[in-house]
Order: structure tokens, then C-alpha cells, then sequence
């Protein structure tokens, strides 16, 4: 069954990690925040769903649609 959760890309301690919405725990831990961001791009193209990353300071710094996008603009 496919799931429509968006990802989150996340700062865990001194990791990155990756996070669906509405779960408590992260997905997945990663060195740096470059494996996270490609790992969670994927799982966000096969969701079809929203990828959000978060800066190092906590505040979420880009998000990205894959397939759900409200928005018919190309770009």
C-alpha cells in the first residue's frame, strides 16, 4: 500500500536523520546531512509526497513536491 507521508529532513543529535509526518521516531540516521537529503528526496518521490529540510539551527530551510503539488506552475 503506497503512503502519501510527507518526509522531513531533520537534525538528531549531532546526525541527520529522515522523519515521516505524524511519526514520533526518525526513519533513519546519516553522517551527514547530504545522505539524508537524498534519501529522503527518494522516499519522497515514491510517496509522492512533500520533502521539507531543516537547517542546522532547527528552522526548515527549502521544501520540495514530488507529485502532490498544489501549485499547476511549472518550476
Amino acid at each position: 500500500m503506497k503512503s502519501n507521508k510527507n518526509v522531513f529532513v531533520v537534525k538528531h543529535g549531532d546526525d541527520w536523520a529522515t522523519k515521516s509526518a505524524g511519526n514520533q521516531r526518525v526513519t533513519k540516521t546519516f553522517d551527514t546531512q547530504k545522505e539524508a537529503i537524498d534519501a529522503g528526496r527518494a522516499q519522497a518521490i515514491k510517496n509522492k509526497s512533500e520533502l521539507t529540510i531543516q537547517n542546522k539551527h532547527g528552522q526548515f530551510r527549502e521544501k520540495n513536491s514530488y507529485g502532490n503539488d498544489p501549485n499547476k506552475t511549472k518550476g
